[in-house]
């Protein structure tokens, strides 16, 4: 396939990084195509961890080229910081690493009002990272938003800088009671970056098409997940950006007739981080050792996430609203020592069973799920490396999570380096 996108079929978190990672070593391109550095990407290699959070994964393959699309917002603080540690670590970025000029960028009264905003919800709040993604979408879908083309060009900047501030400050003095930004002083600290962004800057949905003219493979990287996506996960417990395959398109300028196949990344199990409905939740003892064994904190906050056993209901949806073509499957080790594994399959919604993801959340945080339950394996996997290797209970598992879900696997993971990956099949 050239032209394939990646994403999350259950509330991000899913291992995505190593996925991509894995699909680089055949990439010629990879496109970040929404989202902020709200994301987190965890790629281990060999006793190397990268955590990357606004460039894609696929830049610690050298032969990739990587891309920013114009539906990311950009941090251009943490997006230098990000450059300066792979630089460090002895990863190429220049002249590889190219970010569209249509993509619009954070400022710091973005981050201050995301946290301003979650801190008086008290008990109602999101969970947001308070990065300031949400503001920052939120003044794009307003028009009031500054894209990186209008940092280039000083007149227009000096004028989109002098237009925000001015809602912004109003906002910061009047309901927040907060002293508002200097303009001078903004507007001088963005001046300096300019010059510093501008060799990464590119109309780079003008690169990708000159890519498919070459018949170059183009791998789409989505951050979070199809649960956290604007319109087809928990709303209001979602990101701001469209985190489902529909996102890459919108969020890249690619043209839709060119993808050839949409893969799913899911856990062997479910987590999520945040607030939030969440039905198969573990109960507290295998919470706590399945947060242990799967590290499950996550790579942008630290906070522990919320895991449970595997939700049919949830990756459905995913197949459906995303047209998903097969999925990986990440973290089946962490299910190694467990006698008996469940599987949601259904909801009982008071005296109704429903096998379809609901969009009224007082229906989601009522709902029962309904489990089969497969014994467990209890043998280690993390030493398997094709499907035969697999002690059969968890082959029967992975076989009854394709029958479920109507998708065939086609990567299992068994431990976080870049090695302790199936195939199935054999091809990539």
């Amino acid at each position: 396939m050239s032209h394939t996108i990646l994403i999350g079929a259950q509330w991000g978190d899913e291992g995505k990084g190593k996925v991509i990672d894995v699909l680089a070593q055949k990439s010629d391109y990879i496109v970040r195509y929404q989202g902020g550095n709200n994301a987190g990407h965890t790629v281990r290699i060999a006793s190397n961890k990268f955590v990357l959070h606004h460039i894609p994964s696929g830049i610690l393959n050298p032969k990739s080229r990587c891309i920013i699309g114009n539906g990311v917002v950009l941090d251009l603080d943490a997006f230098f910081d990000e450059v300066k540690m792979l630089e460090s670590r002895g990863v190429s970025v220049r002249g590889r690493l190219f970010v569209s000029d249509r993509a619009h960028i954070i400022f710091p009264y973005h981050r201050l009002l995301d946290q301003l905003r979650e801190e008086r919800k008290g008990a109602g709040k999101i969970g947001t990272t308070k990065r300031g993604i949400g503001p920052c979408y939120a003044d794009k879908a307003s028009r009031l938003g500054i894209r990186i083309c209008d940092l280039l060009n000083p007149r227009v900047f000096q004028r989109r800088l002098a237009e925000a501030l001015e809602e912004k400050n109003e906002l910061l003095k009047k309901i927040y009671h907060y002293k508002p930004y200097s303009f001078e002083a903004l507007h001088k600290s963005y001046a300096f970056l300019r010059s510093k962004i501008k060799p990464f800057v590119c109309d780079t949905h003008l690169l990708l098409e000159e890519a498919g003219r070459k018949k170059k493979r183009i791998l789409f990287e989505g951050a979070q997940g199809t649960l956290l996506d604007l319109d087809h996960g928990t709303y209001p417990y979602v990101t701001s950006s469209s985190a489902t395959a529909g996102g890459a398109i919108s969020g890249s300028g690619v043209n839709p007739s060119k993808i050839d196949g949409v893969i799913g990344v899911v856990k062997a199990y479910t987590t999520r981080v945040g607030e939030g409905p969440f039905p198969t939740v573990f109960p507290k003892a295998l919470l706590k050792k399945i947060q242990t064994l799967g590290e499950e904190f996550g790579a942008t906050t630290g906070r522990p996430r919320r895991c449970g056993w595997f939700d049919a209901v949830v990756v459905r949806h995913a197949v459906c609203v995303n047209g998903l073509t097969k999925v990986a499957v990440m973290k089946l080790d962490v299910l190694d020592t467990l006698p008996e594994i469940k599987i949601g399959v259904a909801y009982q919604c008071q005296k109704k069973k429903i096998y379809h993801f609901p969009a009224d959340l007082e229906i989601l945080e009522k709902a029962v799920p309904i489990y089969e339950t497969m014994p467990g394996w209890q043998t280690p996997t993390t030493a398997a490396r094709k499907v035969g290797d697999l002690p059969k209970n968890a082959r029967n598992y992975l076989l009854r999570l394709e029958q479920l879900i109507g998708v065939p696997i086609w990567i299992i993971s068994v431990g976080s380096d870049r090695s302790q990956t199936i195939v199935v099949n054999g091809k990539l």
